[in-house]
């Protein structure tokens, strides 16, 4: 009966489609701010460029391994449906119960703090400063606002059809790639500066920290430099997350078998070259110390200063807001389809496993806006961060490790298209991403302990929802 109503869902996503989706979710707010932090955690140019250039090859990595099980099951639900047929049903349900409490949802609330931050910047009045309302402790701000009606307006637009919003993904995103070339490319045109370069990369292997209560810098090594480069991870690899969006749309994609593994393959090398190209250019025109300080870690802004001059910042802040717009476009589209599916598997609310007229799952829209404006108000970007890269590591981890799973318990499947470099590279990426792991439970436990603990507890959650017989 299931495989029936998987046919309900339209096909009409081609290659470009997929792939713009998945450049659509990975590219939000976070190239455009992260570079200050990592800046801070490891203080040369050297480090900084290599961990984005580590965090795009574990990403490519991770989406080409990922490529072998979209072309085994080619249906929506992705990620959750090769951790059931690797593993089983709670393993499965543990990650959509996680997926919806804090991955996803965390992520568009993220995205969409990200996009009224920059709105702000236009309209001053939209700022988390202007306080609207206030009971005990709690403060409603103008941003939370503007972010809750950016949801709402995007899921409008899903539950009307894939074909709108792959059109609004499509243009957007097409317009991000131009803008963020656009700004690379006059950057280093009209503002990179030898001096600035010849400065930053200097001393380009001399790890230090930055010290922000007194303003100076402090060399570091040993376990203070492995503990600078996992915290200073943790922006890289959420600002390149999101690519699995794709597999959870599979559904919906035309000739999935071929077009899922290589939208995967094209959008994240794509993002991999935009981001270390940014990065490079953030050096040419930006003293490292500018790039560390910069206000509020706004270092595009920095840039784009230094570029454009006084207009600079609206560029910049129209860029980002077009940026984030698209990304959770996409992160609402592809949410839907792991829901929906789950609750076909009698997982989770019924009412989750309709599609209404225009062929999408609505109601998993729906539930899903409502949670995610509700983490909305609590408007911790930085601790959304932690806490959802951790147990979304956790779970790529335990993806890939079913692809080996997979090869003994399933020989003779057809598989089409089989993970790059297996089984070296799916298993280096396992020891990075657990090495990254271990490393953030040792130095952010107060926020990545909270993101494993709301994992655990889909645990009694499970055994209690579990349908009986």
């Amino acid at each position: 009966m299931q495989d029936d109503n998987q046919d309900h869902f339209k096909r009409e996503l081609g290659l470009l489609d997929g792939t713009m989706l998945v450049v659509g979710s990975m590219i939000g707010s976070g190239i455009f701010i992260v570079s200050s932090d990592i800046a801070r955690q490891v203080g040369s140019a050297g480090w900084l460029t290599l961990i984005w250039v580590i965090s795009g090859l574990i990403t490519m990595i991770a989406a080409v391994s990922y490529g072998e099980l979209s072309a085994m099951f080619p249906k929506a639900g992705g990620q959750y449906v090769y951790l059931k047929e690797a593993y089983n049903k709670l393993i499965a349900f543990l990650y959509g119960w996680s997926f919806f409490a804090v991955i996803q949802t965390g992520t568009i609330a993220a995205v969409g703090v990200g996009f009224s931050k920059f709105a702000a910047y236009l309209i001053p009045s939209l700022s988390d400063e202007n306080i609207l309302y206030e009971v005990g402790t709690f403060k409603l701000n103008a941003a939370q606002i503007v972010s809750i009606i950016t949801i709402i307006l995007l899921t409008y637009i899903n539950s009307r059809g894939v074909k709108n919003s792959k059109t609004m993904q499509t243009v957007l995103t097409v317009i991000k790639i131009l803008s963020l070339f656009g700004l690379i490319v006059f950057g280093f045109l009209l503002a990179a500066k030898a001096d600035v370069w010849n400065a930053n990369w200097a001393n380009a292997w001399s790890p230090r920290a930055f010290n922000t209560d007194n303003g100076s810098w402090l060399p570091i090594g040993g376990t203070a430099l492995i503990t600078g480069i996992s915290a200073a991870m943790v922006g890289s690899l959420f600002s390149s997350d999101a690519w699995v969006g794709v597999t959870f749309i599979a559904g919906e994609i035309k000739n999935p078998k071929r077009n899922v593994g290589l939208s995967l393959f094209l959008g994240t090398f794509i993002v991999t070259i935009i981001y270390v190209l940014t990065n490079l250019m953030y050096l040419a025109v930006i003293p490292l110390d500018e790039i560390a300080t910069a206000k509020s870690d706004r270092v595009a802004v920095v840039a784009s200063q230094y570029t454009f001059g006084d207009m600079g910042t609206i560029i910049i802040a129209v860029m980002i807001m077009i940026s984030t717009f698209a990304c959770n476009n996409g992160l609402i589209m592809a949410g839907a389809r792991v829901y929906y599916t789950m609750a076909k598997d009698g997982l989770f609310l019924k009412k989750a496993a309709e599609l209404n007229d225009a062929s999408v799952p609505a109601w998993a829209l729906w539930v899903q806006c409502i949670w995610a404006s509700v983490l909305c108000l609590t408007g911790k970007y930085g601790d959304l961060l932690d806490f959802v890269i951790i147990i979304v590591l956790i779970f790529y981890i335990l993806t890939i490790y079913g692809i080996f799973i997979l090869r003994k318990k399933m020989p003779d499947a057809e598989r089409p298209y089989k993970a790059f470099g297996y089984p070296l590279l799916p298993l280096l990426y396992i020891v990075i991403a657990s090495a990254v792991c271990v490393s953030l439970l040792l130095t952010k436990f107060s926020t990545c302990g909270w993101g494993v603990l709301i994992m655990l507890t889909g645990i009694p959650i499970y055994y209690l929802t579990k349908p009986k017989g």
